[in-house]
């Protein structure tokens, strides 16, 4: 990563693959998938469209501390259905400000033409962030070095 790396190149390097499940897959159904694929959120998609996201945290809010069952409740009744999105070409900057803004911690990736790139999440934006400022202060130290 370099500085003003953008959120394909991102993507690039830690993958595109995304998972999902659909609005009337059970709750539980959506943890399995998650603990399967080791995330902490998934699309729903129906008939192929985006039409929402579950995460850990709509289960801890809307199931756990709703009295609800995992078993019982269907993921359309929990989901967040105002999916926030980001563009390929947008930088790890607007991705974090996208993301402080919003109070989210996953957004799918989704080109101008629809078509859904990937998922990115805090923590790679976090990860790409530092990688990317660690090349810069190496760049740095070695001008220094070098006597500028």
């Amino acid at each position: 990563m370099h500085a003003s790396t953008t959120v394909a190149q991102l993507l690039r390097s830690k993958g595109s693959q995304t998972f999902s499940v659909a609005p009337n897959d059970t709750v539980l159904r959506a943890l399995e998938t998650m603990a399967e694929h080791d995330v902490g959120a998934l699309l729903v998609r129906e008939g192929g469209a985006l039409v929402g996201v579950i995460s850990e945290r709509d289960y801890a809010r809307k199931v756990i501390l709703a009295g609800r069952a995992s078993r019982d409740t269907l993921v359309r009744d929990v989901m967040s259905s105002e999916v926030v999105t980001i563009a390929p070409e947008a930088s790890l900057t607007e991705c974090m400000h996208t993301m402080t803004d919003r109070r989210i911690r996953h957004l799918p990736v989704v080109a101008s033409d629809g078509a859904l790139r990937g998922v990115v999440s805090v923590g790679d934006v976090v990860k790409a962030t530092i990688a990317e400022q660690a090349t810069l202060i190496e760049q740095l130290e070695s001008y220094i070095r070098s006597g500028g």
